[in-house]
């Protein structure tokens, strides 16, 4: 069994200019060619290095493509810890991270992105390394959700992995709709959309009830 390959997260901020330069033309080529038709001697040409420099770096294509992920494509949950753009509860978090999701500026680099999800349904080895960004990202959702039930923001009725599988199912989808050049809706609907789904995950009213307990004939007479 191949050993497990877990590539070290790049710091976008500390990323030296011949790296930089090497991971800026394997974003462009994997963007313009996708995974299986991008050459390792094509993204050295434009980056202006040999081969040997990006072997000595990475172990190989699904290395050189994590990497370029991690450096041009955003995080906003990053933006949004770093800025402090939230009123100090962690629902709005989810809030604000959503609303972004209409804004192609702050999208970082979708076709890039496609093209490793894309790339992860042939290759192992890239499916891998996506699955391990998705796990870093789904603790990261995990933390925020479970802080927002300890105040009061979310239910502690709401399943916290159905809702980190519904946020990354609208951000997922959300990126096919780019794919097609399908039109978003406006800011502001949406926006009111997301507000309103994030205050009803914090109403208890909405819970749904408790199933009957079938030893319990009262329950059961009640349903």
């Amino acid at each position: 069994m191949p050993d497990q390959i877990e590539p070290a997260v790049v710091d976008a901020d500390t990323v030296e200019p011949l790296t930089e330069r090497l991971l800026s033309a394997a974003a462009e080529v994997f963007a313009e060619r996708g995974y299986d038709g991008a050459g390792v001697a094509e993204i050295a040409r434009r980056a202006g290095v040999t081969t040997g420099a990006i072997y000595s770096r990475y172990r190989g294509k699904a290395e050189l493509l994590v990497a370029a992920l991690d450096v041009h494509t955003t995080d906003e949950l990053d933006l949004l810890f770093a800025d402090h753009r939230f009123e100090g509860r962690m629902e709005d978090i989810i809030r604000i991270a959503g609303s972004h999701l209409v804004d192609p500026d702050e999208a970082g680099c979708p076709d890039l992105l496609l093209e490793a999800f894309v790339a992860a349904r042939r290759h192992p080895d890239v499916a891998e390394m996506i699955r391990n960004r998705m796990d870093e990202r789904r603790g990261r959702l995990v933390d925020i959700i479970e802080a927002a039930k300890s105040d009061g923001g979310i239910s502690s009725a709401v399943d916290t992995e159905a809702l980190v599988a519904f946020c990354h199912a609208v951000g997922f989808g959300f990126l096919l709709f780019q794919a097609v050049d399908s039109p978003l809706p406006g800011r502001l609907p949406w926006e009111g959309l997301i507000s309103r789904l994030v205050a009803a995950l914090g109403d208890p009213s909405l819970d749904p009830a408790p199933p009957p307990d079938p030893t319990n004939p009262t329950t059961m007479e009640m349903r």
